[in-house]
């Protein structure tokens, strides 16, 4: 895993906790993250790259100042994951020589509205949450920020879920009731400040002056309608994967029912031999081994953990988008009656 060698190449385990309320990333760090998505994004699979920077205990924030990417990786993972350690440990290397700020702070990964938060997101950021108690992951979403809207939201394992994965990966009804965790309990929202120099503040005035006045906006215009659109498709396709993963559970209940059924056919049918051998005189018969019959197993929960989180989210995106297009609406009404 792309995870595992970079904390391994960090070298930097903390074991104290630390609670992070704000994430500040330099606009710089936001460019090179938008680059690599747009050099390397075209394909099926997500880019990814580990986040540099510095962490503030007083103001539990975590300061991202810098990133590289992640190569994507071959077929032969083995040999591939020691390459791509030693690309990590190079490049942290090279960071340190030219004074740059080399502490991993964690990663970074595109995604395409909430698509990306599944079980991989998960172990991954579970594994550099475990080395480095600070550690965040950056989901970008290329999609919205060609409409406009820069959309780049960091995210942490909640306490529980840290608990959840580091007693048991398998995720089960029981385990799940103990720890009381809610699909809205398994990943923390950080707020995100963007932050530049005074320098790259400067710079920003002059470009804005020697630059011609921008175009004109139509503002009213209900361009969000085809992301809207886009939403709520994937709003069904996951409900219906909830709807699929409850048939999963509803035919793992059917099958423990089963399986008490058989249990106790079998001690009764076990209790009459020897009520039978009893009245004959004979000695009765040990009791059968009902540990020999098979368990179904219960399917991981985990899924539908992350499908809640995920249709929460899609939610909350059209709720957002409805409500922009009836302001709009709304306003273009007031100025036709005038």
């Amino acid at each position: 895993m792309a995870a595992s060698a970079a904390v391994a190449a960090s070298g930097t385990v903390k074991e104290e906790s630390f609670k992070v309320e704000n994430v500040q990333v330099d606009g710089l760090v936001v460019l090179k993250i938008i680059q690599h998505c747009e050099q390397e994004g075209g394909g099926p699979e997500a880019v990814q790259g580990n986040l540099l920077g510095l962490v503030d205990e007083v103001n539990k924030r975590v300061e991202i100042t810098n990133c590289f990417p992640t190569p994507h990786r071959g077929d032969e993972e083995e040999e591939d994951s020691g390459q791509l350690q030693e690309y990590q440990i190079e490049m942290m290397r090279l960071m340190r020589e030219v004074n740059v700020d080399h502490m991993l702070v964690g990663w970074y990964q595109s995604t395409f509205v909430r698509s990306s938060i599944n079980r991989t997101l998960v172990e991954s950021q579970f594994t550099y949450q475990k080395a480095i108690k600070a550690s965040v992951v950056l989901l970008y979403d290329p999609v919205q920020t060609v409409q406009g809207c820069l959309s780049l939201k960091a995210y942490r394992l909640s306490e529980a879920a840290m608990e959840m994965c580091r007693d048991s990966w398998e995720y089960s009804v029981d385990y799940l009731n103990k720890l009381d965790v809610t699909h809205s309990e398994m990943l923390e929202e950080i707020p995100v400040k963007i932050h530049n120099s005074h320098l790259v503040k400067v710079l920003l005035c002059e470009l804005s002056r020697k630059d011609p006045e921008p175009e004109p906006v139509d503002f009213l215009s209900l361009g969000t309608s085809v992301e809207l659109e886009k939403n709520v498709r994937l709003l069904m396709s996951a409900i219906d994967d909830v709807g699929g993963d409850a048939g999963k559970f509803s035919n793992y209940q059917r099958q423990v029912a089963r399986h008490q059924q058989q249990v106790q056919q079998s001690l009764q049918k076990r209790q009459q031999e020897n009520a039978h051998r009893a009245s004959r005189g004979d000695a009765p018969l040990q009791e059968e081994d009902v540990s020999k019959l098979k368990v179904p197993q219960c399917p991981s929960r985990l899924d539908s953990l992350l499908l809640g989180k995920q249709i929460s989210g899609y939610c909350q995106d059209a709720r957002q988008f409805a409500s922009q297009s009836l302001a709009k609406l709304f306003l273009a009404r007031a100025l036709q009656d005038q």
